[in-house]
């Protein structure tokens, strides 16, 4: 349980890890080829030692020292994701492509994973059913199976980033070329590709709408350092608009965050980018705004808990859309908890900013909705106590230290 007491101006200066959502789609990528793999930048967060231990029961040796995560890849692994394992993260589902890419075969559990919704797999099955997959479903497991897939042109019906990250490690050991249109353009995309053409794959177009990939035979290990978290970034950059102040952002990068920046800005966040990250300037109070998640380079949906949590403080009224999870409201009775005034309807959440939040017992749904509702309890009367706590850690590295560090008054119950 995390306990929040309303804080004043934030100050000083934080460092982010390396994006959780691009390394646990390298660790996956490891699967490709044998040998030890040196990743740096790595936050130690719970998703990725989960993540390390299904590899470990692949066969794979794991181990994490300080930043640097090592994987030995041995020449022959058990290509199966159990159930007990699988269950924890929905990232997990990407270890199909790079399975049935090296091995020809594959078993996963049906995946698990945030609670804000249902997320179904299907883009994933078809899409590697064009590169020559075939599926069966039965038992709550997926089984998959390809003599060696072959290269093919795939158009996503929506660019989904889990989708594109599956088919890109599936389609380097593919024979010959596969283009995928309407792909995911996140910047987590250009990194996993930057890893996968270090291992000797042919990759262009990664971070456009269009990526070709031309197969090879083989590849090999590599070392690689991970992008910095935009997400974790603009958490520090949300506590800071929450209470004001002045904070610098180590290794944040400015480009990975263009409407992010934009929309604080609108808001009345003063945000300065330079070699070393970002910094910001927040008044005691920002203006409401309205913010609809797109896929990038919109605003991304792991950034919407936190302009709800800004807006429930706002001076003024803001309308929140929600068009790529339809169940991420659901966290949104917690803020109402804390005196925030907020009605959604369907994919729409009217927001009007009220004077004070109030402290209060909630509890943290899923990791970015459990990081919202601490920087929300920054701005609240009293205490606030979230419940949930381990949803936070599975995508923070001591976000509660960090966020102390720079005057916040949060600490473990």
């Amino acid at each position: 349980m995390i306990r929040v007491r309303r804080s004043g101006p934030l100050s000083g200066t934080v460092g982010v890890t390396g994006a959780k959502n691009s390394v646990l789609k390298l660790m996956a990528a490891s699967l490709l080829a044998s040998g030890r793999f040196t990743i740096r930048n790595v936050p130690r967060i719970a998703d990725v030692r989960w993540m390390g231990e299904l590899l470990e029961r692949m066969g794979a040796t794991v181990a994490h020292d300080g930043d640097v995560l090592t994987i030995d890849v041995p020449d022959t692994i058990t290509p199966e994701a159990p159930y007990e394992l699988v269950e924890r993260m929905r990232a997990s589902i990407v270890v199909l492509g790079p399975l049935l890419g090296r091995f020809g075969e594959a078993r996963v559990s049906v995946p698990g994973g945030d609670d804000f919704g249902h997320r179904p797999i299907d883009m994933h099955l078809k899409g590697l059913e064009d590169l020559g997959a075939t599926f069966t479903i039965s038992h709550g497991y997926i089984e998959g199976r390809a003599d060696r897939l072959r290269g093919a042109g795939v158009l996503l019906e929506y660019p989904s980033v889990g989708v594109t990250e599956n088919l890109l490690m599936a389609a380097v050991l593919a024979r010959g070329t596969t283009v995928v249109d309407n792909a995911a353009r996140e910047p987590e995309i250009a990194d996993l590709a930057a890893f996968l053409n270090r291992m000797g794959s042919g990759i262009t177009g990664a971070g456009t709408s269009t990526i070709t990939v031309e197969g090879v035979d083989a590849l090999h290990a590599v070392e690689h350092t991970v992008i910095p978290d935009r997400i974790e970034a603009a958490t520090y950059l949300a506590a800071v608009g929450m209470v004001g102040g002045r904070i610098t952002v180590e290794g944040a990068r400015a480009d990975h965050m263009d409407m992010l920046i934009s929309k604080l800005r609108e808001m009345g966040v003063k945000l300065e980018s330079s070699p070393e990250g970002l910094t910001a300037l927040a008044p005691d109070r920002l203006r409401s705004v309205d913010v609809a998640t797109l896929p990038y380079p919109g605003v991304a949906t792991d950034y919407q808990p936190l302009f709800m949590a800004l807006l429930a403080g706002a001076d003024g009224v803001g309308i929140v859309t929600e068009n790529v999870f339809g169940g991420r409201f659901r966290y949104i009775d917690e803020l109402v908890r804390m005196g925030a005034d907020i009605r959604a309807e369907g994919h729409h959440a009217v927001v009007r900013g009220v004077g004070a939040l109030s402290g209060a017992p909630v509890r943290a749904p899923d990791i970015r909705a459990g990081a919202a509702l601490v920087v929300a309890g920054l701005a609240a009367d009293g205490e606030t106590l979230i419940g949930g706590a381990h949803h936070v850690e599975r995508g923070y590295q001591d976000l509660v230290g960090n966020l102390a560090s720079l005057g916040a008054d949060v600490a473990y119950a």
